[in-house]
């Protein structure tokens, strides 16, 4: 369906409209997102955890400035590395941004890889308990020295409840976990319920996703252009904070680790790329358990802006 067919087609849901689009890391999203912005005369939500921070923008992938310039993008560039942001955090954000969106137009879309922010956005997330000051840099040092299977060792042994269902391959998660054990004397599993927050508007949830070696392959040129682009001068700026969950993430810990003379430049950039594809495998296994997902190939736009424009002609 082309632009001007588009417009002329009425949107009957008596319910604004969210569309969500998900997947995994240089699969397509932003220039998908851009698209379909651009069609409903709207604005783009990142949904990305890491993109918000203005200090690092070549590691996180963000938007080019073009792309930044051809719609409206809320949670880019919006706080600095100093800040805490969280799940939490960006819940009351983006359903602010939605509102702000809403009140010139009927749909707006929500573009991202962080599938725990998309799920406080759509359903709500639990209040966590307050951290005492020194709980995370002690946890986060003691990562540091052992690494990632004395994390896992720990939860087996203190909260096997929640490691039993828990991202075993994600640090982040896992210190979460035990920083709340740690602060409280009880597993985060305690402070969780099952009630899904209620939301005044439709949630339209788009999946996209390449074949295996082509996403591969995006990946692989992506860290390749990153280098090109200066990211061991981006990580350098950021030492100062490298503690900070943001920069605990690919791109920047194996850059540190070569600073530290732990990794050869060239094997720093074999570990990204590894490193990456790993965790574009994670972010797949989040959004697939979520049945409400429809899953497209980017390939071919198309068939996702039709899908989409069908979707708005349904009542709620």
């Amino acid at each position: 369906m082309n632009l001007v067919a588009a417009q002329r087609t009425k949107i009957i849901s008596n319910l604004k409209t969210v569309i969500i689009i998900a997947g995994p890391t240089a699969s397509g999203k932003t220039a998908l997102a851009i698209r379909l912005a651009q069609l409903y005369h709207t604005s783009v939500i990142s949904a990305d955890s890491r993109q918000c921070y203005r200090e690092i923008s070549i590691g996180t992938a963000k938007p080019t400035p073009e792309e930044l310039a051809a719609v409206p993008h809320y949670f880019i560039d919006s706080h600095s590395i100093r800040e805490e942001v969280n799940a939490g955090v960006y819940e009351q954000l983006a359903l602010q941004y939605a509102r702000d969106i809403f009140r010139d137009n009927d749909v707006a879309i929500m573009c991202g890889g962080t599938g725990l922010y998309i799920r406080a956005f759509c359903e709500g997330i639990d209040d966590m308990p307050a951290i005492p000051p020194g709980v995370r840099e002690r946890l986060n040092a003691q990562y540091q020295e052992h690494g990632l299977a004395w994390l896992q060792e720990q939860l087996q042994l203190r909260d096997p409840a929640f490691y039993a269902t828990a991202e075993t391959q994600n640090p982040q998660r896992l210190i979460r976990a035990l920083e709340v054990l740690e602060a409280t004397g009880h597993s985060i599993t305690t402070f969780r319920t099952a009630t899904k927050a209620q939301r005044d508007f439709r949630v339209i949830k788009i999946g996209i996703n390449l074949p295996k070696e082509l996403l591969h392959e995006n990946i692989h040129k992506r860290v390749d252009l990153m280098m090109d682009a200066g990211l061991v001068a981006e990580v350098k700026s950021v030492v100062p904070y490298r503690q900070h969950n943001a920069l605990r993430t690919v791109g920047y810990q194996e850059i540190f680790d070569y600073f530290d003379g732990k990794l050869s430049l060239e094997k720093a950039v074999e570990d990204i790329k590894t490193h990456t594809r790993q965790y574009a495998k994670r972010q797949l296994t989040w959004f697939r358990k979520d049945t409400a997902y429809h899953w497209f190939d980017p390939r071919y736009p198309e068939v996702i802006v039709n899908w989409v424009q069908q979707q708005l002609q349904q009542p709620s």
